[in-house]
């Protein structure tokens, strides 16, 4: 049975691919959000501060800072050999019950509250037009929430932008730029554990 890694951006965790049996919607339309306070997420209060308006001012960040160092998901399969597990299996769809409730359960990282930070990702269009991209999620590898099912939320970033993004499309490649908040939201494409208010928006290159 062939592995699921998620690349550079993202956590290396591993999950069997015939656990993943989840319909995908590629659509345009705007979905309903509602967003709310992480439950349990103790962000430290912050005087607001003013945005930062050049690209340096804000910092760059990896995936893998927004999962805090002490969550594991495997805990919660503990016991049950994933690798031996077929599709149409009850014990299968079980544990895929499972291991989405546990993502989309994943905690944020408290000390990323108020954090102005520049994020390399892919695009899951939630709300534009032909004025431009307005609201989307922002994920760690190509094709999720699409091709594949959405990964922990603390790996799904919701973004809402001041201005709309022009000739921005589905699973491009960019570097978003914004103050970041710990705040979940439930989308038709998959759930989040971060919200963005983005100041802009650029084609992604390496800074290596």
């Amino acid at each position: 049975m062939s592995l699921l890694r998620l690349p550079k951006w993202g956590r290396a965790w591993s999950v069997p691919v015939t656990l993943f049996c989840l319909s995908a919607s590629g659509a345009w339309a705007a979905a309903p959000v509602a967003v709310a306070v992480v439950a349990g997420a103790s962000a430290p209060a912050r005087a607001e501060k003013p945005l930062p308006t050049a690209p340096g001012d804000y910092k760059t960040t990896a995936w893998k800072a927004l999962v805090p160092k002490d969550w594991d998901p495997s805990q919660a399969f503990k016991g049950l050999n994933l690798l031996s597990l077929k599709d149409g299996d009850t014990k299968a769809n079980t544990a895929l019950e499972r291991m989405r409730q546990v993502w989309d359960a994943a905690p944020a990282e408290p000390s990323m509250e108020g954090a102005d930070i520049r994020i390399p990702g892919y695009v899951v269009p939630l709300e534009g037009d032909e004025k431009g991209l307005r609201e989307f999620l922002l994920v760690p590898y190509f094709g999720a929430c699409i091709h594949s099912p959405p990964p922990p939320a603390n790996q799904i970033i919701h973004v809402t932008l001041s201005k709309p993004a022009v000739g921005v499309k589905s699973m491009d490649a960019i570097w978003v730029f914004g103050r970041l908040h710990l705040a979940s939201s439930s989308t038709d494409m998959g759930k989040s554990g971060y919200h963005m208010d983005a100041q802009m928006t650029t084609v992604y290159q390496s800074t290596r």
